[in-house]
C-alpha cells in the first residue's frame, strides 16, 4: 500500500426534503451547490412537461424541474410555488434546479447504513437506496434516472470508436462494472456492447468485492474495475481501498466514475488508490481510460 493512501471518510451528508406530505427523500450533499427560495421562471418552449422553466441565479440561466412531477407525483401548483425551494445541483456535467415542496434538514449518514431498494419496486423506481432517520424511512433519489427521462442521452456520448489494435488490447481483460443506478449501468454496458467487449456487471459494492475475491481464488483476477463512487453499503472509495489493500486484488486498474462535477471526488479517488476518476458519462473518455489500464496490465 502506498504510504499516501488513506481510507476515505464513509460519512455522507444527505439533504432531506419532501415532494409530498408523507414521504421523505434525500440527495447526497456533494451533488448540491446551493438551496434558493422559489424565484420567477421563464418558460422554455418545447421543453419536457416536468421542466417548469428557467431561473437566473447568480448570472447563470438554469433549467428548473418540478421533481415531484418528474418522478410521477402530483405536480407543484402555481399557488404552492411561493413556499417551495429550488435545489441547485451539479450533476452529470449539468447545473440543474429541482423544485421541491419542502426542505427538512441536512444529516450525516454512513454509507453502510444505506440499503439497496427492493427489486419489487420495478425498473422505473427513482431510488438508489433507502435508510432511516428518526425512525422514518428516507429514500435516496436516482437523479441519473430522472435526468435521463427528461434529457434523453445524446447517442454520440454512448459510442466509442476503436481501432482493431485497441479492441484487441481490451478484449482479453477481465472487466467488472459497478453502479447502483440502472441508467448508469445501462450506459456502461451499452458502451462496451457497442465495441464487442465482454464484462461482468453488478449494482452493489459488496457484491463487487465478493466477485473480485472469488475470481482471484480461481486464478482469474479482475484486471479492470469501473465503479461508481456514491453507492449504498460499500461505496466506490471504500471498494477501491479494499481492493488495493488485498494483495490478491491489488493489481486491478481502478476507474472511479461519478455524476459529481467536483475536484474533491478526484482527489479522494487518488487517496484511496484509484488510478483514475471520471465525471460520467462519456463513452470515449471511459474507453480511453480503460485502454490506459490495458497498457499497464499487458
Amino acid at each position: 500500500m502506498s504510504p499516501k493512501m488513506s481510507k476515505a471518510n464513509q460519512s455522507q451528508g444527505l439533504l432531506l426534503f419532501r415532494l409530498n406530505h408523507t414521504q421523505q427523500f434525500a440527495l447526497g450533499t456533494l451533488k448540491i451547490r446551493e438551496l434558493v427560495p422559489f424565484t420567477p421562471l421563464t418558460k422554455i418552449p418545447h421543453s419536457h412537461p416536468a421542466i417548469m422553466g428557467a431561473a437566473t441565479i447568480r448570472g447563470m440561466t438554469i433549467p428548473v424541474i418540478d421533481m415531484a412531477a418528474g418522478i410521477g407525483f402530483k405536480p407543484i401548483t402555481e399557488q404552492e410555488r411561493q413556499d417551495c425551494y429550488i435545489i441547485i445541483t451539479d450533476c452529470q456535467r449539468m447545473v440543474i434546479g429541482f423544485l421541491v415542496r419542502a426542505i427538512d434538514k441536512i444529516i450525516e449518514c454512513n454509507w453502510r447504513n444505506i440499503e439497496a431498494p427492493s427489486d419489487n419496486l420495478g425498473k422505473n423506481a427513482f431510488l438508489t437506496g433507502v435508510t432511516r432517520f428518526d425512525d422514518r424511512l428516507v429514500q435516496l433519489l436516482d437523479v441519473e434516472l430522472l435526468l435521463s427521462k427528461i434529457f434523453p442521452d445524446d447517442p454520440v456520448t454512448n459510442r466509442a470508436i476503436l481501432t482493431d489494435v485497441q479492441r484487441e488490447k481490451l478484449k482479453p481483460l477481465r472487466i467488472l462494472l459497478v453502479d447502483d443506478s440502472k441508467v448508469a449501468r445501462k450506459q456502461l454496458s451499452d458502451a462496451l456492447d457497442s465495441i464487442n467487449i465482454g464484462y461482468q456487471v453488478t449494482s452493489d459494492g459488496r457484491d463487487a468485492l465478493q466477485i473480485m475475491q472469488d475470481a482471484a481464488q480461481r486464478g482469474e483476477p479482475i484486471e479492470l474495475l469501473v465503479s461508481d463512487i456514491e453507492m449504498p453499503g460499500l461505496d466506490g472509495y471504500e471498494l477501491a481501498f479494499e481492493v488495493k489493500n488485498n494483495p490478491q486484488l491489488a493489481n486491478a486498474y481502478i476507474i472511479l466514475h461519478t455524476s459529481l462535477s467536483s475536484e474533491i471526488s478526484v482527489s479522494q479517488a487518488k487517496q484511496v488508490g484509484a488510478n483514475e476518476a471520471l465525471t460520467k458519462f462519456d463513452a470515449k473518455e471511459l474507453i480511453e481510460a480503460m485502454l490506459r489500464g490495458a497498457q499497464l496490465n499487458h
